[in-house]
């Protein structure tokens, strides 16, 4: 049943829908990953790594909502129920327990380096269906590709 319809062609809006689905996922995931190790984050850089985390959590769920959105949309309905998170997510995420603060970072590098690349594949994806879609995608990519920048910068010197 399709409750709202979309401006797109059938097969534009399957290809969009499935980009932002996607990231949806990846955001979702990419935001518990970051709560998860803000909550256990320790070391002499804890605090500013703990600060750090919280604006990719605040960043990834807020364009969460504006990727479900441009998804309800199109007539495509947004799925962020938790077993849909958990069956379909697969970036790196952190361990169980406490973590080092230089752990953490390159658990935060190495998930937004996945999900930049991810992004990258969509935005080819979405050119020629979607462009609107693919801006939205362009824009996600240059906030995380910024937050990877800072968390990378931490661990420099590499250890």
């Amino acid at each position: 049943m399709t409750v709202v319809k979309s401006t797109l062609p059938d097969d534009a809006r399957r290809v969009a829908g499935d980009a932002l689905q996607d990231t949806l996922v990846d955001l979702l995931g990419l935001s518990l990953t970051g709560k998860q190790a803000h909550w256990n984050v320790v070391g002499p850089r804890f605090r500013s790594i703990h600060l750090q985390l919280d604006e990719v959590v605040t960043a990834a769920r807020d364009f969460a909502d504006t990727v479900a959105e441009r998804a309800a949309a199109l007539g495509v309905p947004p799925d962020g129920r938790p077993e849909t998170v958990a069956a379909a997510f697969g970036l790196p995420s952190p361990k169980e327990g406490w973590l080092r603060d230089t752990e953490v970072v390159q658990v935060m590098v190495d998930g937004l380096t996945a999900a930049i690349g991810r992004l990258r594949e969509r935005i080819a994806a979405t050119e020629e269906p979607d462009p609107v879609t693919q801006d939205l995608l362009i824009g996600i990519t240059a906030e995380l590709e910024k937050q990877r920048w800072m968390f990378e910068a931490e661990n420099w010197p590499r250890d």
